[in-house]
């Protein structure tokens, strides 16, 4: 079992990386001492697979769990879905002694984390990630939260969890779709970190898009140490931090004016990070041969490069952008490449800039 450990002080804890970690979930949470009554919040395709056993893990090591499900998709990511949980935790009379497991991906792994921020002004909780991009991004960091019309994520707080176990067995129950968009935020942090690791993906991408085991645990490691590292620098995003969001805003705008439903996240932000090593390239001096790795890395991993937008969704984009949690007085701030491994924040980018990188076209958007 490879571990990282996310520097927060009093509130730091453990990553878990393994196989079989679902079936020991139980063990894990009797070590931290947390309450009896828990619940297991999940979302209808991932406990098909993994609540019974997860639900099991946990009365075996004593602990008194419910079981609330949710809706599959990022659609379900709303304060509808939120209060549904809450009326869920006061049915069975969920205390402030008690916890949350969030039992899935991204969207469940926001939304279960945002119901324990909230719920009796806050109780504990425990995300066990059931997708690659969980493992290696959203799980990782306490940022939880749940999207509104206008945006993703504008409802939101900062809650640590006690603990991630990050179960390698999951990922094989993952459609291939699935997987190769969590790549988007493996490669991630290649570009605004580590060329080491970028340049591994570039060599190992066919292991790794096969799950070969050793590839695979490296890899998630890796990308988790890097989140531990920026977090535990700049836990709330004042700084360093910032740095994550490479690729995002265009990514979260796409997401939005597409209503949650064309485009997974990784698939977003990979095209949000191709358009954003354009505008670094013309901008800021990145190579036109680091634009290329960037721009050919995503595409081997079979993730989307570019899309095309009609005059009116290019609009409706900029509107959308807008709205984005990173734009201040107005004016939409870029994390920008240099090169390779290394980033810079709070980049000016005018809408013609953006425009010319995405280079619109006629589209199959709506």
């Amino acid at each position: 079992m490879r571990t990282v450990k996310v520097p927060l002080a009093n509130r730091s804890y453990p990553i878990h990386i393994a196989a079989g970690l679902i079936a020991a979930l139980g063990k894990h949470c009797a070590r931290l001492k947390l309450g009896q009554r828990c619940a297991v919040i999940s979302d209808s395709t991932v406990a098909r697979h993994y609540s019974k056993p997860a639900l099991a893990s946990l009365k075996a090591a004593g602990f008194a769990p419910v079981f609330i499900g949710q809706p599959a998709g990022e659609q379900a990511k709303t304060l509808k879905n939120v209060q549904a949980c809450y009326n869920q935790l006061a049915k069975h009379r969920i205390e402030r002694g008690s916890f949350i497991v969030a039992l899935g991906g991204g969207i469940v792994g926001d939304m279960a984390g945002f119901v324990a921020a909230t719920y009796l002004r806050g109780i504990d909780f425990v995300q066990v990630p059931t997708t690659l991009l969980a493992q290696v991004d959203s799980s990782v960091g306490g940022k939880v939260g749940v999207n509104l019309p206008a945006g993703k994520n504008l409802v939101g707080a900062f809650h640590q969890p006690k603990l991630v176990l990050c179960d390698l067995d999951t990922l094989r129950t993952l459609p291939e779709r699935e997987f190769r968009a969590g790549l988007a935020e493996v490669i991630k942090y290649g570009i605004i970190y580590d060329a080491k690791l970028f340049a591994r993906l570039e060599r190992e991408l066919p292991k790794l898009l096969k799950q070969h085991p050793a590839t695979l645990t490296a890899v998630i490691a890796c990308c988790c140490q890097i989140k531990a590292e920026v977090v535990g620098q700049d836990e709330k995003e004042t700084g360093l931090r910032a740095i994550l969001n490479f690729g995002h805003t265009l990514g979260h705008g796409l997401e939005a004016i597409s209503k949650y439903g064309k485009y997974l996240h990784g698939e977003a932000i990979s095209i949000g990070q191709v358009t954003a090593a354009k505008i670094s390239q013309a901008q800021i001096g990145l190579s036109a041969k680091d634009t290329a790795r960037i721009t050919t890395l995503f595409e081997n991993a079979g993730l989307p490069t570019r899309v095309k937008l009609t005059p009116a969704q290019t609009r409706r984009l900029f509107t959308a952008i807008q709205l984005d949690k990173k734009v201040t007085a107005g004016q939409i701030n870029f994390v920008l490449a240099k090169k390779i491994g290394q980033v810079i924040t709070g980049q000016k980018v005018s809408p013609a800039s953006i425009r010319q990188s995405l280079n619109p076209h006629p589209s199959s958007l709506n």
